[in-house]
């Protein structure tokens, strides 16, 4: 886990892996919590029955969505910034999904900081690429360059 204090800092570790998560499962009540939190109930998430039958995966698969928005608690296993007065979720560059994540299946979270662009004296912008990992998958589930503004 890397720990970030300062902006020079955070610019010095551009380019660096900064963390991977431990392993946590994605199991249908999670699935079922999401769609419903969300109003995406869609059967190739919440129907397993059905999943079984008719999905090409064999099993119901979390929401894409779900994917993405583990990805802020999993990542302060990787890596936290101190000193910090706040910070706050600027948005995303890119994201991309690229297995589905089967319920039951255990993911991880990879991060590495791949910019870190000075907005003023006392601002900047982390890009971090996050690429979560299915166990016994080679391809990822996917992959997101979030950006976290932290203001000093």
């Amino acid at each position: 886990m890397k720990v970030i204090t300062s902006i020079d800092e955070a610019i010095g570790l551009v380019g660096a892996e900064l963390g991977v998560s431990d392993w946590l499962v994605v199991d249908q009540d999670r699935i079922d919590d999401f769609g419903t939190t969300t109003l995406d109930r869609q059967w190739i998430h919440v129907d397993v029955e059905k999943a079984e039958k008719e999905s090409p995966y064999g099993a119901t698969i979390a929401h894409g969505f779900l994917t993405l928005s583990l990805i802020p608690g999993m990542s302060k296993a990787n890596y936290r910034v101190e000193k910090a007065k706040m910070g706050i979720n600027y948005g995303l560059n890119k994201v991309r999904f690229l297995s589905p994540v089967k319920a039951g299946s255990r993911i991880r979270l990879h991060s590495a900081l791949v910019d870190a662009a000075k907005v003023d004296e006392s601002t900047v912008n982390l890009t971090v690429r996050h690429t979560v990992e299915i166990d016994g998958v080679d391809k990822p589930a996917a992959v997101a360059d979030l950006i976290a503004r932290f203001v000093f």
